[in-house]
């Protein structure tokens, strides 16, 4: 049991979690979005592309099997996560520099973008024993929807402004991305500043009661467990798509830097605006029935792309893609926090963590030689695109219905539930009118700006 905490100093927190979580989207937005673009640009294969997405997410899992060590060693989750926030924030300098390396720079990229998943991913479980704490009595659904709405709106705009920027330097495209990275830096250091005016509650720290394959022999007995082996699965079929997705636009479908960043931000555009919708109904109607009910909406999404490569599919597509997303991801969460107490839950974390971490790479790898040796299609990643759709299908018929919900909540049917979702999102042919006409019309315009200066067509002077 949690002692009574200082309400005020829980209030602040909260506070500056939001704004922690902002500036880390910011990172994100600037940085992690375009590791992808960045590798596309130093003419990376497929496979190399694959194995960037998803190795460094795989040693970054395996890597928590020692964040309760570390927990215990430095007595204080705070300090783990700072200390790892602000040494991850300075990795951006030699992933930007890597362009100087010769033919290994790929490799070299590969490698400090793994240190920096590492360091990131290492203070995960922390994070969330800590945060867990923090929201202990609060309607987590209501305080992580609008938590992640704040989160989300930065994160489009760093996307939007990052995009703009590598369009704005096309011609000198590195520079574009060393000013990305840039600000990347910046905004972890802010996040790294309100980490450390966050309280932290009282903590005992103990040993593992339970090591990795005690938990993997036990897991189907437990609620924790089987969702562990279902996300592990359900990532495993994520990432026959996942990796690939930036390739598939830059070369496949030849979108130019700002209508690849228009189709990637209006999928989270989507995701925040329905984020407090969701979280509202996971607090009425429990978290069970929205991860269920996302879980069999979202498999469809990879299937969606293969038929056609038009910027208006595109974006249609990433809309439906971000509000199912944001259901499945904002009820999963809450489901480990539902699952796991405060005593296990960082162990629990680490090794749910373990568990997705090499079905993403195994998933990423296997996809990736498909991708490599598949001619059955216009497009290499078509048939890994209709192989994920299939798992997933397949993993969420399998475990959904082992899944039980954890507290007392009120019933009400799927097709209801799906009806008030889509009811109390915004109009969804606003939606689109507001990604598709302006990504159009801002690409034209940077099309036409290009061939002025390169004395394509003439300068027309504005009436007066």
């Amino acid at each position: 049991m949690l002692k009574l905490m200082p309400q005020d100093k829980v209030r602040k927190s909260l506070k500056y979690s939001v704004l922690d979580g902002a500036f880390f989207s910011a990172m994100v937005g600037f940085g992690e979005s375009f590791f992808a673009a960045f590798a596309v640009f130093l003419k990376a294969t497929s496979v190399q592309i694959g194995i960037l997405d998803a190795l460094p997410k795989t040693l970054g899992s395996i890597s928590q099997l020692l964040s309760n060590w570390l927990i215990r060693s430095l007595k204080s989750r705070k300090k783990l996560v700072a200390a790892g926030a602000f040494i991850e924030g300075l990795f951006y300098i030699p992933i930007a520099l890597v362009y100087f390396f010769g033919e290994l720079k790929i490799y070299y990229l590969i490698a400090f973008v793994s240190i920096y998943w590492i360091l990131g991913t290492i203070i995960t479980p922390a994070w969330t024993s800590w945060i867990g704490d923090l929201t202990d009595g609060v309607n987590r659904g209501n305080y992580f929807g609008r938590r992640n709405k704040v989160a989300g709106v930065v994160s489009l705009a760093s996307l939007f402004a990052a995009g703009y920027i590598l369009q704005h330097f096309r011609e000198k495209e590195y520079i574009g991305f060393v000013i990305i990275f840039s600000i990347a830096l910046i905004a972890r250091m802010m996040s790294f500043y309100y980490l450390t005016k966050k309280f932290e509650p009282e903590f005992r720290i103990e040993k593992e009661e339970i090591g990795l394959l005690g938990f993997l022999s036990e897991a189907r007995k437990t609620q924790f467990g089987i969702f562990s082996i279902f996300m592990a699965l359900m990532n495993f079929s994520v990432y026959f798509t996942a990796p690939f997705f930036a390739p598939y636009l830059l070369r496949d479908a030849k979108l130019d830097y700002f209508s690849f960043t228009a189709v990637i931000g209006i999928g989270m555009l989507a995701k925040l605006l329905s984020m407090p919708v969701w979280g509202k109904a996971a607090d009425r109607w429990g978290n069970r029935k929205i991860l269920a009910l996302s879980a069999f909406t979202m498999p469809i999404v990879p299937l969606l792309f293969v038929f056609s490569m038009n910027l208006g599919w595109l974006v249609a597509v990433q809309i439906y893609s971000g509000i199912v997303w944001a259901g499945f991801e904002l009820a999963g969460f809450n489901f480990i926090l539902d699952t796991t107490t405060q005593r296990s839950r960082a162990t629990l974390v680490a090794y749910y963590n373990v568990l997705n971490g090499v079905a993403i790479l195994v998933g990423a790898l296997i996809a990736g030689m498909i991708i490599k040796h598949n001619s059955l299609f216009s497009s290499s990643f078509y048939l890994v695109f209709i192989i994920s759709f299939f798992l997933r299908v397949l993993v969420s018929a399998s475990f959904v219905p082992l899944l039980k919900e954890k507290r007392r909540v009120e019933d009400i049917a799927y097709y209801k539930l799906f009806f008030r979702i889509m009811t109390k999102l915004p109009p969804m042919d606003a939606l689109y009118s507001i990604a598709v006409f302006p990504a159009k019309r801002l690409a034209k315009s940077f099309d036409h700006t290009r061939r002025l200066a390169e004395g394509k067509v003439p300068f027309i002077r504005r009436r007066k």
